[in-house]
This record gives structure tokens, C-alpha cells and sequence, in this order.
């Protein structure tokens, strides 16, 4: 999968597109005014910027994306794992697990997860 390198304003941006999509680019603008207290030049630029990097597209005036919002935070997620904790899943889960306890839902979602992926194998 193709790394999309977003800031935090880029990736609030994209948000919002997901949230919205399909838009019209001047719809886009008017929530990202009101969201961001953006003028609607910021919001084309962003726009443009997110098109070439080839996270959305926006054809004929309406915006849509290249890449869903479950691609992008799990391109993200993987990234994470590899940079920080040498692609080790456990490694990540035990720090993760060390400062934020698990609830019982939480331990039970995770194991129907593994539970699931070992039925697959």
C-alpha cells in the first residue's frame, strides 16, 4: 500500500471530506469555514495538496476520496508498529496495555479478533 504522509491539519481535513463525501468543492469550503475558520483559498489549497499526494480527487467541482478513511488510519496504524516498535505487534499491545487498562469488552473484542484470524489461518 502506498504511504500517505498527511500533517494534522491535512488529516483533519480529510475527515471531514470522508465524513461528507461526495461534496461539492464550494460545500467543502463553507464547512471547513465553519469548522476551521478557514477562508475558502486554504481550503483549495489544502485541497489541491491532498489530490496530488493522491488521497482525494476532485472531479468536476464535487470532491471525493482515492483512499477510504479505514485504508488510511490502517496504513497509519502499520507505521506506527514498524517505526516505533520494529514491526512487532505484542511489543505495541504491551505498551499500549501499560498505560491504558483494558476493560472486560475490550479483552473479549480482542480475542473473538484473534479467535477470528486463527479460524481464517
Amino acid at each position: 500500500m502506498k504511504e500517505f504522509d498527511l500533517g494534522a491539519v491535512q488529516e483533519r481535513f480529510a475527515d471531514i471530506v470522508w465524513k461528507h463525501e461526495p461534496i461539492a468543492s464550494g460545500d467543502l469550503a463553507k464547512i471547513c469555514e465553519k469548522e476551521l475558520n478557514w477562508k475558502r483559498p486554504t481550503t483549495y489549497t489544502v485541497l489541491r495538496k491532498l489530490c496530488e499526494k493522491g488521497v482525494l480527487e476532485n472531479r468536476n467541482g464535487i470532491v471525493v476520496s482515492l483512499v477510504s478513511r479505514d485504508e488510511f488510519y490502517s496504513e497509519k496504524s502499520e507505521r506506527i508498529v514498524e517505526d516505533s516498535y520494529r514491526g512487532s505487534l505484542p511489543a505495541f499491545i504491551a505498551a499500549f496495555v501499560s498505560r491504558k487498562k483494558l476493560s472486560s469488552q475490550d479483552v473479549e473484542e480482542i480475542q473473538a479478533m484473534i479467535d477470528s484470524f486463527k479460524k481464517e489461518g
